[in-house]
């Protein structure tokens, strides 16, 4: 655990031009810290203290798996995952449907392998500059990797892609900003682009998201919603976490403003005032606390959860590190009403301990299984849980 507390001074100097004056100096300081809790073993006290909705179960899928990120379902119900870190895609069966996976297997190793996901018997892989496909062979098992993107811009700061299928068939690849805030010199950083299955057609389809890794399309109106982090360094109350309708064409903002047209003041647009860069951007549909770092967003459409889950928005908050009082480290649902998102609550907490100075897990990865019941992967401890509903 450590906890530490820095003071920063924004200067921002305003070029000729602008409503400001010329030269004039914006000042401020701001207290910002680093609080990150202490790692508990994940014991079966632990989980079967979680706090949920009356109903609702939470158990230990599969473990011992390293560092696991994001996963995908393949044809028969078998589970893939992901490690960046570890650089590796896992397969996991649950051979007698008992909620726990028996098999685990190692399908291969590649660099900073972390997206992934799975259409017409083919499962798409993502690393930092490169798209993968390979064909799945009837016992889960993969053919060769072909590359259809090779040249994705580097990653610095936020090297996590992910990738999704829309509902236009095309691949939707979220590419973070190389920074915290500043202005990039790629344009597809900070920014969702968009590809057909043989890497072609590829064009930006949404740009100013500084690490959109969490996205999914609303069922019922086939919208595109993701989760964006905050600038880090803000505060422990600044910037929150952004919920955006992401359109095309659509420039939501970073790293010059955020929230409801808020002024990063560390960072000037060129050529044009903040009011301007604000007037052009879009604002988010809702936010969630600061520094919180969502990392997935995945829309319930099965059937073992009660109706009133369904068609809103499971998300995983997989906790601060920079801010004095601990956030995230939990699910939370945020709920749609006719397609548009109204509301948000916990779901699943207790992975931050009572005292708030210890963690068992920081959700990442969410995962629906053909039966309704939902993954949580866990790059913590190593373990992904299960969540299932009974009456």
């Amino acid at each position: 655990m450590k906890n530490y507390t820095l003071l920063f001074a924004l200067l921002c100097v305003f070029a000729s031009g602008y409503s400001q004056k010329k030269d004039s100096i914006l000042s401020e300081t701001i207290s910002a810290h680093i609080f990150k809790p202490a790692t508990v073993d994940a014991t079966d006290n632990l989980i079967n203290g979680l706090q949920k909705p009356k109903g609702f179960n939470v158990k230990k899928f599969a473990g011992d798996l390293g560092k696991p990120r994001m996963m995908a379902l393949g044809p028969k119900g078998e589970v893939y995952v992901t490690s960046r870190e570890e650089g590796y895609v896992m397969l996991l069966k649950d051979e007698d449907n008992d909620g726990i996976a028996e098999t685990k297997q190692k399908l291969l190793t590649k660099e900073n392998a972390h997206g992934i996901t799975v259409k017409n018997g083919m499962l798409y892989l993502i690393t930092v500059n490169d798209v993968y496909k390979a064909k799945i062979k009837p016992d889960g098992s993969l053919d060769s990797l072909d590359q259809i993107v090779k040249d994705l811009p580097d990653g610095g700061q936020h090297n996590n892609r992910t990738l999704a299928f829309g509902p236009d068939g095309m691949l939707y690849i979220s590419v973070g900003s190389t920074c915290n805030a500043c202005a990039e010199t790629r344009d597809e950083n900070a920014t969702i682009v968009r590809v057909d299955t043989t890497g072609k057609a590829r064009t930006i389809f949404a740009k100013g998201l500084r690490n959109t890794i969490g996205f999914d399309w609303e069922p019922t109106t086939r919208t595109l919603y993701g989760l964006d982090h905050g600038i880090d360094w803000l505060g422990d109350e600044i910037q929150m976490e952004e919920l955006n309708r992401i359109e095309e064409n659509g420039n939501y903002g970073w790293p010059y403003v955020y929230g409801k047209s808020q002024y990063n003041k560390a960072d000037e647009p060129p050529k044009m005032t903040y009011a301007e860069y604000a007037a052009q951007s879009e604002e988010p549909v809702m936010q969630i606390k600061a520094h919180a770092a969502p990392l997935d967003l995945k829309f319930y459409k099965g059937d073992m959860f009660p109706a009133e889950y369904k068609n809103s928005a499971l998300v995983s908050l997989h906790g601060s590190w920079n801010r004095e009082k601990p956030s995230g480290y939990k699910l939370i649902w945020i709920r749609y009403e006719n397609g548009k998102p109204v509301s948000q609550e916990d779901f699943v907490t207790g992975f931050l301990t009572d005292s708030e100075k210890e963690i068992f897990a920081r959700p990442v990865g969410l995962l629906e299984l053909k039966d309704g019941s939902v993954l949580v992967s866990d790059d913590e401890n190593g373990n992904i849980y299960r969540i299932t509903y009974a009456k």
